[in-house]
């Protein structure tokens, strides 16, 4: 093959190098505009992953690098003046220098063409004169802005400022400084990456950066190599106390604001993008380079094995994306936990610490646990004295109890409201018993409905329960009965209409599709559907919102009668209430559109009648929908205004979820993704106001639960489809957890099944066949000291 690159970094270089290898004849040219030695940056890290793939590849390449390397495996974090360690993690970084050059020197051993102080020759000629053209041209690429209409770039330029930097002060570990000064929050990523220095990345918001003066050279063109002294002069001063009296390097060092590249498509004809130009990912969470290295390999990899370019290009986008992808949704956790980091500066310096390492949802309190004990303890005792509780053998963050606005709970799991469509008439029968009367002897604290109709046009389905008529509060009552005779659980009723959502077929017959017969009105703030091919509602006269408020009323007052410990009104997923709360659906003139907070005037008036119905000394709680997902709708900005009414009008807890307010709608779905919404919440209004947060959305695990509690980012956790799937889910979580205790009281009739039961021949106690027992292991504090032995 004849095979262009555009760009000799380490992305290109390595591409290069591992296509010769695997066949010489390959007629391999590089293009790199800057010189051999011009290198912007000081250090890059790489996992042990990454690196096993590089010795699987290039042994020549792999053994050049770990001479190089700086290895450790604690972070240190210092908050505010608390100093924190963490062991266990391991790293390896060096510095991007030396890897050029070793990438530089094994091309040119292999015999690879690099033209330095080279632009490449326009696109369209190479595209003619060579089988590939790998862009590896960097964030800014112009190869992907040529073909811009093919790969359909898009660009989130973030908010904070960051200036990348380098000391000569060798950090003996990972460290996070995080400061709180006079103009706010900043922090310093920093990292070894050799025996003579460290990378030393200064960030922060760009209101502290602007109050702290240092945006006297914005606007300011500096031309290539040159860096901001300005800016870099103030940055000694601020920073003194960390460099300890060292000084900083600088290397084509300016403000920047991150910028997170993704591409609809990453090639085009004989054209693909690799590294940077076809993704970033934030540098809080790992570097670019081995990403791009790693593109690299998986490329070439795909070219061996495959016939044809187009198939190895193929081949190579599906086996990387979901990869990057991943990494991105991690990526985009850390740096908008970053972004916010001021929202903690109130939180114990321990649980701030634990919050940081846990931000992007990818270490968890488990993965902490095997790696640093000590630290782990640590986080444990802490949560369990915040709660007013001994340290002492303290119970799992999960299984710890929960006053609910005077509702007692034993612990902190909530099966979460899943729509059943297997009601008559609105009626819940034996399955409804059975349903419910499962999860409360499966060991959750609070057991929720359905979500229950408060008349016959406002179900979503045929099949939807309802609290309209004394035979429904009847049939309720006997499952509130069961729920409080047989098991220490709460169980709450969630209140709700389905608005435009409503008269559609059963789930299972194909959802949000409208009746085919039996239809009833539908209505809504205004005549927009959900989505194509659904209703046209009916806009709501005042006269309908007064026969709405009063349905509520109504069933509030014969959920009390039928023995509900909580109430929840359903202000989410486009229904009734959520829909006057989202201007994707709202598109009233009048008193009850425009605005937020005219759109939330119509909502604030069913809860209000609805606190105002139900028990006083009960909790009644709001779940709301934190973001459209859609351009033009409510975003988790609207969602924190929205929170904050229903907390000033009441609530007891607000229940985070998000979507489903439109067809439209376009989530980021990943591990644990609606908590980020649920943590703002909680810190910028519920916690003040002492109320609760509940967090939902693909939560799966109790090392997820344990995890979202012990940092702080909701109070309680609600899981739906996990229950499904195991009934008892919260008991065997508390067995898995070697947990007995108040939080988790099997039924007596269970109690046997306490123990997990062998499954197979590998649960058998095996023989001793070795002499002597091994009893080493890595130590989990081990630290960079260059001249010393590591420790």
């Amino acid at each position: 093959m004849r095979i262009a690159i555009v760009g000799g970094g380490p992305g290109g270089l390595y591409l290069a190098a591992l296509m010769k290898q695997l066949d010489p004849g390959h007629e391999i040219t590089v293009w790199e505009r800057n010189a051999p030695d011009d290198t912007f940056g000081f250090g890059v890290v790489f996992s042990d992953e990454t690196l096993g793939g590089i010795e699987n590849a290039d042994t020549v390449v792999h053994d050049a690098m770990e001479s190089r390397f700086a290895r450790w495996t604690d972070i240190d974090i210092e908050f505010d003046g608390h100093p924190f360690t963490v062991g266990g993690q391991g790293f390896a970084a060096m510095a991007r220098k030396d890897l050029l050059h070793i990438l530089q020197g094994r091309a040119a051993e292999l015999g690879v063409t690099v033209h330095y102080r080279a632009p490449a020759p326009d696109v369209d000629e190479l595209r003619l004169s060579h089988d590939l053209v790998v862009a590896a041209d960097g964030i800014n690429s112009a190869v992907r802005t040529k073909y811009a209409d093919a790969f359909v770039p898009s660009l989130d330029r973030r908010t904070n400022k960051y200036m990348w930097l380098g000391t000569d002060r060798v950090f003996e570990a990972f460290q996070f400084l995080v400061r709180q000064t006079e103009f706010g929050t900043m922090q310093i990523h920093g990292y070894p990456f050799s025996d003579a220095g460290s990378t030393f990345i200064v960030e922060m918001a760009e209101d502290v950066w602007r109050r702290a003066g240092l945006d006297s050279t914005e606007g300011v063109e500096f031309p290539p190599g040159i860096s901001d002294e300005e800016s870099v002069a103030r940055i000694r001063e601020l920073f003194a106390a960390e460099l300890a009296g060292h000084g900083l390097l600088t290397n084509n060092s300016r403000w920047l604001n991150f910028t997170t590249v993704r591409n609809e498509r990453w090639h085009h004809h004989n054209v693909v993008l690799l590294g940077d130009a076809a993704h970033t990912a934030h540098f809080s969470i790992g570097s670019g380079t081995k990403l791009a290295m790693e593109d690299a390999l998986a490329l070439a990899a795909c070219l061996h094995e495959h016939p044809g370019v187009d198939e190895a290009l193929t081949a190579y986008e599906a086996e990387r994306r979901p990869v990057v992808e991943s990494t991105q949704r991690a990526a985009q956790a850390s740096l908008e936990w970053f972004e916010n980091i001021g929202r903690y500066a109130g939180q114990d310096p321990a649980q701030f610490c634990f919050n940081l390492l846990t931000r992007s949802r990818r270490i968890t309190f488990d993965n902490l646990k095997d790696r640093d004990p000590g630290f782990a303890d640590l986080i444990e005792r802490g949560f369990a004295e915040a709660q007013g509780r001994s340290p002492a053998g303290s119970a799992p963050a999960m299984f710890q109890p929960f006053a609910l606005g005077g509702l007692e709970l034993k612990n902190r799991i909530v099966v979460s409201p899943m729509d059943m469509y297997s009601a008559v008439d609105g009626v819940p029968d034996d399955f409804h018993v059975v349903h419910l009367g499962s999860k409360a002897l499966g060991g959750a604290g609070l057991v929720m409905t359905e979500m229950v109709c408060v008349s016959p046009e406002a179900r979503i389905t045929p099949g939807c329960t309802g609290l309209w008529n004394d035979t429904q509060r009847a049939a309720w009552a006997r499952v509130t009965a069961f729920v409080h005779e047989r098991s220490t659980a709460k169980i709450g009723l969630q209140l709700g209409h389905s608005g435009r959502k409503g008269s559609t077929r059963l789930m299972w017959e194909g959802m949000d599709e409208p009746l085919p017969e039996g239809n009833w009105e539908v209505v809504g703030p205004s005549a927009l559907p959900y989505g194509t091919g659904c209703h046209q509602p009916r806009r709501m006269t005042r006269a309908d919102m007064d026969a709405v408020v009063a349905d509520f009323v109504s069933a509030a007052r014969r959920g009390a009668d039928a023995g509900f410990d909580l109430l929840e009104v359903h202000a989410a997923h486009g229904y009734l209430l959520s829909s006057f709360l989202s201007p994707v659906a709202n598109h009233r003139a009048d008193e009850y559109g425009g605005e937020l907070p005219n759109r939330l005037r119509f909502p604030l008036e069913v809860f209000d009648a609805v606190r105002s119905a139900f028990p006083a000394d009960r909790p009644v709680t709001v779940r709301i929908s934190a973001t459209d997902w859609v351009p033009d709708g409510n975003t988790e900005h609207d969602a924190v205004e929205i929170a904050r009414a229903f907390v000033t009008h009441g609530a007891a807890a607000v229940d985070v979820s998000s979507g489903q307010v439109t067809k439209d709608e376009k989530p980021a779905y990943g591990r644990s993704y609606q908590t980020p919404f649920a943590d703002r919440i909680r810190h910028e209004v519920a916690a003040p106001a002492g109320v609760a947060v509940i967090a939902v959305g693909a939560i799966s695990s109790y090392d997820d639960v344990n995890s979202i509690l012990l940092a702080g980012r909701a109070d309680l956790c609600a899981l739906g489809r996990t229950h499904l799937y195991d009934p008892q889910w919260t008991l065997h979580a508390a067995a898995e957890q070697e947990y007995l205790g108040p939080g988790a009281d099997w039924p007596a009739q269970f109690a046997a099944g306490r123990r997990r039961p062998p499954t197979a021949r590998t649960d058998a106690v095996r023989p001793r066949l070795a002499l002597l027992r091994e009893t080493a292991r890595d130590p989990v504090h081990l630290r960079w000291t260059p001249g010393r032995p590591a420790r």
